[in-house]
């Protein structure tokens, strides 16, 4: 069993990756956001900061944030991408 802390905002996740997310997932990210990191449900995401990770309610969700990101040449650090067990 792991342990994972933490509820990072959009903000807070670009300034960990040194990144800004497009305007658009920006917008999609802050009205997806799920406060509680049980059972993310489909559509939304919750990331943690210990381990910094993006847990996603579905494979699109995860995608279509990490497609928005993927090409940048400087990540300041490591974002990790899981699915939900929900």
């Amino acid at each position: 069993m792991s342990i994972m802390l933490g509820d990072l905002s959009v903000s807070q996740i670009e300034q960990r990756i040194g990144v800004n997310f497009p305007e658009e997932i920006r917008e999609f990210m802050k009205n997806s956001h799920q406060p509680n990191a049980s059972d993310v449900q489909s559509g939304k995401w919750h990331c943690f900061d210990i381990p910094f990770n993006i847990v996603c309610g579905d494979i699109e969700t995860a995608t279509k944030i990490f497609n928005s990101v993927k090409d940048s040449k400087i990540i300041k650090e490591r974002l990790q991408f899981s699915l939900s067990n929900g």
